[in-house]
C-alpha cells in the first residue's frame, strides 16, 4: 500500500491560494523508524498525518516538516489566543456561577420549605454527584468526538436544566433537576484541557491561571445578581438569569475550534492543519512552511486511545494517585469556605463566638434570609479569588508548580487557625475568610495547571475528568463539615479542613514530576512500544 498525503497545488501563486487539497500518492511508501530501529509503515495505519505544504515563491525544501506544537509556539500569543481566552473564560464565568448559586440556594429553599440542615447539605451533594459521575464521562467523550462538542452539548443542557429547576414543584423535583445540572457541570473542565492546548508554552502556566478571572467574575456577578433579584423575584427568577450564560456559550461555540493536537492525534491531519492556519492568520503571523508532521509517539497514541486504566500504569500512577488526593482535598476545602462562609453570615445574632451554642437550638422552621450586609459580606469573600490568581502567578513560574502547591497549602492551613479564635468582630471573621478563599483559589488553578502538563496528549482529558471526578467528590462531602457539623462546633469543621490541608502539603511535596517551562507531552505510558505490524 501507499502512502496518501495531501498536498497543496503548487503550479502558481494565484492557483495555490485558491486551489483545494488535492491528493496524491507518494512515490515511496512512508516509513517511520521505531525504538530499537525497527521500521514501521504509516500507511498500514492510514493516520494520514503527513501534510505537504508548498508555496509557488516560497522556496520550501520538501523535507522541512514542523509538529502542531512547535507551530502553536512559532505563531505565539495573539488575537486568537485573546479571543479565545475570552469565550473559553465564559464558559467558566457559567460554572461559577451555577456553583456559587448552591450556597444562595439553600438558605432560599430553607425559608420557602422549611428543608432541614442536611436537606441543605444534600443539596449541595447530589449537584456534585452529578459533577463526580460525569466527570469520567466527559473526559471519554472530549476524546472521542473532540472538546468542542462535549462543550457545545454539555453547555446547552445547563441551560435546559438549569431554566426547569426554576419550574421544579417541590424540594425533590429541585434535588433531580440541580444533579441533572451538576452531570453537564462535569464537562467544564475539558474546556482548560482545550484552552491550553492553543497556548505557548512559555505563556501556558501565566494564562490558565489567569482564566481564573472569569471564575470570579462570574462568583461576584452571582453574588450582586442575587442581592437584586432575590427582594424582586426570588430564587427561581435568579435561577433562570443564572443560566443564560451557558447559553451564550453555546453560540460563542460556532466560533470555537477543535484542539489541532487532538486532530492531529487521531489522523484528522487536514483538520488540524486548517486550524493551524487560522491561527496564523487571526495573529496575523506568516503560515510555517512546510510539512505538517506527526511524530511516532503521537501515531501510537491514535491506536491506544486513552483509557482509565492508562492513568494507573507503572509511568504515571503515583501521580494520579496524589493528584486524586490533592484535588479532592483542594475541592473539599474551597467549597467548604465557599459554604460556610453563609453559613456564618446566615447565623442568628452577631456574636460570633456564640456560634455553636446559636445553631444548636436552631430549627428547620426558623428562617433567617440573606440581607444587604450579609451579601456585601459575601462579596468581599469572593473578591478574594483577584489577589489569590495574582499571587499564584507570581510565584508558579518562578518555584515550579509543586512547590507552589505545597506552599499554598500551608498558608491555607496556617489562616484557616485564626478561625479558632474567638471574636465578636465580623469584620474580623469576613478578613480572615477573604484570605482563605483566595488562597485556596490560587490552589485549584495551580492544580489546573500542573495537571494537563502531566499527561499526554491522548490522555489529558482522560486525567483532567478523573482528577475532576475526585475533586467532586470532596465537594460531595464537604456539605456536611460546613452545613451540617459547623452547627455542632465550629472550631470542629475547621480543624477538618486544617488537618486536609497540611496532608495535601505533604503530597505535593511527593510528586515525582515537575513541569514548569516543559512543553504538553505527546507520548502515552505505551509510546515507548514499537508498533507491531
Amino acid at each position: 500500500m501507499r502512502g496518501l498525503g495531501l498536498q497543496r497545488s503548487t503550479s502558481s501563486a494565484s492557483s495555490a491560494s485558491k486551489s483545494p487539497y488535492l491528493f496524491k500518492r507518494h512515490p515511496q511508501p512512508v516509513h517511520l523508524k521505531g525504538h530499537g530501529g525497527q521500521i514501521v509503515d504509516m500507511d498500514d495505519y492510514l493516520i494520514g498525518a503527513d501534510i505537504q505544504l508548498t508555496a509557488a515563491t516560497s522556496g520550501v525544501v520538501p523535507d522541512d516538516t514542523f509538529t502542531v506544537p512547535e507551530a502553536v509556539n512559532a505563531l505565539g500569543f495573539g488575537k486568537f489566543q485573546i479571543v479565545l481566552s475570552f469565550v473559553t473564560g465564559l464558559c467558566w464565568m457559567a460554572d461559577s456561577m451555577e456553583i456559587m448559586l448552591l450556597s444562595i440556594l439553600s438558605p432560599a429553599l430553607l425559608c420557602e420549605w422549611g428543608i432541614s440542615q442536611y436537606n441543605q447539605a444534600l443539596l449541595t451533594t447530589v449537584v456534585f454527584g452529578g459533577m463526580m459521575l460525569s466527570s469520567l464521562f466527559w473526559g471519554k467523550f472530549s476524546d472521542k468526538y473532540g472538546r468542542r462538542q462535549a462543550l457545545l452539548l454539555s453547555s446547552f443542557f445547563i441551560f435546559f436544566y438549569g431554566v426547569l429547576s426554576a419550574m421544579a414543584p417541590n424540594f425533590y423535583w429541585v434535588l433531580f433537576l440541580r444533579f441533572l445540572v451538576g452531570f453537564q457541570i462535569g464537562c467544564v473542565p475539558q474546556s482548560v484541557t482545550l484552552y491550553s492546548e492553543f497556548l505557548p508554552t512559555k505563556l501556558r502556566a501565566k494564562c490558565v491561571v489567569l482564566l481564573d478571572c472569569f471564575w470570579a467574575v462570574g462568583a461576584c456577578f452571582e453574588v450582586l445578581l442575587a442581592a437584586i433579584v432575590m427582594p424582586l423575584g426570588g430564587w427561581r427568577l435568579l435561577l433562570v438569569i443564572s443560566a443564560l450564560p451557558s447559553l451564550l456559550f453555546v453560540f460563542c461555540c460556532l466560533w470555537l475550534p477543535e484542539s489541532a493536537r487532538l486532530n492531529a492525534a487521531q489522523g484528522h491531519s487536514e483538520q488540524a492543519l486548517e486550524t493551524i492556519e487560522r491561527i496564523a492568520r487571526d495573529n496575523n503571523k506568516p503560515m510555517l512552511l512546510g510539512r505538517l508532521t506527526v511524530d511516532e509517539d503521537m501515531v501510537n497514541t491514535i491506536y491506544a486511545r486513552g483509557s482509565f486504566s492508562d492513568l494507573l500504569s507503572d509511568e504515571l500512577r503515583r501521580t494520579t494517585l496524589y493528584l486524586w488526593f490533592i484535588w479532592s482535598t483542594t475541592s473539599f476545602i474551597y467549597y467548604g469556605i465557599l459554604l460556610m462562609t453563609t453559613e456564618i453570615f446566615e447565623s442568628p445574632g452577631d456574636d460570633i463566638c456564640g456560634l455553636d451554642d446559636n445553631w444548636k437550638d436552631k430549627c428547620s422552621a426558623q428562617c433567617s434570609p440573606l440581607d444587604s450586609k450579609d451579601y456585601g459580606h459575601l462579596l468581599w469573600t469572593t473578591l478574594a479569588e483577584f489577589p489569590g490568581i495574582m499571587i499564584t502567578i507570581s510565584m508558579i513560574e518562578r518555584l515550579g508548580r509543586r512547590r507552589t502547591l505545597a506552599i499554598e497549602f500551608l498558608l491555607l492551613a496556617g489562616t484557616l487557625c485564626f478561625l479558632f479564635q474567638c471574636t465578636k468582630n465580623h469584620t474580623w471573621v469576613t478578613a480572615i475568610l477573604f484570605i482563605v478563599r483566595g488562597i485556596a483559589s490560587g490552589v485549584f488553578q495551580a492544580a489546573y495547571v500542573y495537571t494537563p502538563e502531566v499527561y499526554p496528549t491522548i490522555l489529558r482529558s482522560v486525567g483532567i475528568g478523573a482528577c475532576s471526578a475526585m475533586a467532586r467528590a470532596g465537594a460531595m462531602l464537604t456539605p456536611y463539615v460546613a452545613q451540617v457539623v459547623i452547627t455542632a462546633s465550629l472550631s470542629g469543621a475547621v480543624g477538618v479542613y486544617v488537618t486536609l490541608a497540611v496532608m495535601a502539603a505533604i503530597v505535593c511535596f511527593l510528586l515525582p514530576l515537575e513541569t514548569r517551562g516543559q512543553e504538553l507531552r505527546e507520548q502515552s505510558p505505551r509510546g515507548s512500544k514499537v508498533i507491531n505490524g
